[in-house]
C-alpha cells in the first residue's frame, strides 16, 4: 500500500490552505463595504489561489509542474500576507484579528517550501502512481 495520498484532499498542506481560506473569508467579511471590490476581493482571490494551485500542481503528472505550482501558491501566500499587513496598518479591522491569521500564513509558507523541496528531490505521487505496474 502506498504512503502517498491518492487524492489532493489527503494532502495536509492542501487541508491547511483550505483552513487559511476559511480564516481569510471570515476576516475579510469584517472589512468595510467600501472595500468589497478592493481589499476584500484581493484577500479572497489570493487566499483561494493557494489551495487551487496546490491542487492543480498535484493533478499534473510530473514533479517539475507540481513544483512550479507550489511556487505559484507560495507567491499567492506572500500576496495574501501583504494584503493582511495593509489591513492591519490601515486599522480597518482589529489588528488582533489579523494577528490570528498571520501565524497560519507562516506555517503554510514553511510547508510549501518543504513540499517543493521534497517534490524536486523525490518526485511526486502522480509520477510514482503512473509508473507503477498493475498488480495481478
Amino acid at each position: 500500500m502506498s504512503t502517498h495520498p491518492q487524492i489532493v484532499r489527503d494532502l495536509k498542506i492542501w487541508q491547511k490552505s483550505i483552513e487559511l481560506v476559511e480564516r481569510c473569508y471570515r476576516l475579510s467579511a469584517m472589512l468595510p463595504l467600501d472595500e468589497r471590490f478592493s481589499l476584500t476581493s484581493q484577500i479572497r482571490r489570493a487566499a483561494t489561489s493557494i489551495p487551487a494551485n496546490i491542487a492543480e500542481g498535484f493533478g499534473r503528472w510530473n514533479s517539475r509542474d507540481f513544483a512550479r505550482f507550489l511556487a505559484i501558491a507560495s507567491g499567492s501566500l506572500r500576496e495574501l500576507e501583504t494584503h493582511l499587513v495593509i489591513v492591519r496598518r490601515l486599522g480597518v479591522v482589529p489588528g488582533a484579528r489579523v494577528d490570528e491569521v498571520l501565524p497560519h500564513c507562516d506555517e503554510l509558507a514553511k510547508m510549501l517550501f518543504k513540499m517543493r523541496q521534497r517534490v524536486l528531490t523525490n518526485g511526486n505521487r502522480a509520477e510514482q502512481v503512473r509508473n507503477q505496474t498493475p498488480s495481478s
